[in-house]
């Protein structure tokens, strides 16, 4: 035998002693994971490779139960309950845990990051993980960022060719200050709606449109009440999937690490697939009856430019994180 040939040999043993300690150390366990979307969307399909994922490398041990659709509650009911330890796992708008940490906002700055591989950039580095890390003392482990996309526009009353088009529009928004702030500084009347009643509420007309990557839109048919849809790309979200810290704190380091490789693993998975995805998804729109429009450049730069007093606001509430982000980007935009 070469020594070559050894060394493989041995990296094979090893691998194999290493997976069978790990099968070795996982227990018979059964998780609840839950998010908003329903089954298809991007994020439900990363929650199902995320399962397959922790049971092929559990030997079966260890079941994740996925719940998509809202079915446990809204993203807020869904935090208290897995900080309660009676749900495990959520995947949700990063920028929602700023009920958490208040921190998490700055993901949701419109206008903060100028493509994905940016994002990517940030959100797997230090200061992507400096935040998760914030969320144990809440008791949340912070396990892996997904992603669903940049946002856009949609309403039932007019098509949006115009920074002035959105004037008066009651738009739902993600309850939290800087998305109700921006969507008043553009002109349109903000309504704060858990994501669960968005589609009711579009449909009772209690709210003119809603803004969300398209991938949301088709994946809970908001086309079906909708007509009007704009490109804007004003804001990308990154997502984080967490787990219980109650519940972490019981499981092994074996099982840890088994749900650690599977949220990376599916992490990888889930980003490209919603990426892929995207110039599909706005054919499906106008298939679907839509009428797409795409906001210029010189709309887009009066859509910032609308922001910009949202974004100094919040910039200097928040402090010295928005100068680490801004930071991390400059290196990256060198």
């Amino acid at each position: 035998m070469t020594r070559f040939t050894r060394r493989a040999a041995m990296a094979v043993v090893a691998l194999a002693t290493l997976a069978a300690t790990g099968l070795a150390g996982a227990q018979e366990r059964s998780f609840k994971f839950a998010l908003q979307n329903p089954k298809g969307h991007p994020l439900e399909v990363g929650a199902a490779k995320f399962a397959e994922l922790v049971a092929a490398k559990s030997g079966g041990k260890m079941k994740v139960n996925v719940f998509p659709g809202g079915t446990l509650g809204g993203d807020a009911a869904n935090v208290s309950a897995l900080q309660g330890g009676t749900i495990e796992f959520v995947m949700l708008n990063s920028g929602i845990l700023a009920s958490q940490v208040k921190d998490f906002e700055v993901f949701d700055f419109p206008f903060m990051f100028a493509n994905p591989k940016e994002a990517d950039a940030v959100v797997d580095g230090a200061f992507g993980q400096k935040l998760h890390a914030r969320l144990l003392d809440k008791g949340i482990v912070g396990l892996a960022y997904t992603e669903l996309g940049f946002r856009n526009i949609t309403n039932s009353k007019r098509a949006l060719n115009t920074v002035e088009d959105l004037a008066g529009l009651k738009l739902r928004v993600i309850p939290n200050a800087i998305n109700v702030d921006w969507v008043k500084a553009v002109g349109a009347n903000p309504t704060p709606m858990a994501f669960p009643e968005v589609y009711a509420g579009l449909e009772q007309k209690a709210i003119d449109g809603q803004e969300n990557p398209l991938s949301v839109i088709l994946a809970n048919k908001f086309y079906e009440v909708q007509k009007h849809l704009a490109v804007t790309n004003h804001q990308y979200n990154p997502q984080s999937l967490i787990f219980s810290k109650k519940v972490w704190d019981t499981l092994s380091a074996a099982e840890k690490k088994i749900i650690d490789d599977a949220a990376d693993e599916a992490t990888k998975s889930q980003r490209e697939a919603s990426r892929a995805a995207v110039a599909a998804n706005l054919e499906l729109m106008k298939n679907n009856g839509i009428t797409v429009t795409t906001f210029p450049p010189a709309e887009v730069a009066k859509l910032r430019e609308k922001m910009k007093p949202v974004i100094d606001k919040h910039s200097a509430a928040l402090g010295t994180v928005v100068t680490d982000v801004q930071a991390e980007l400059a290196k990256l935009r060198k």
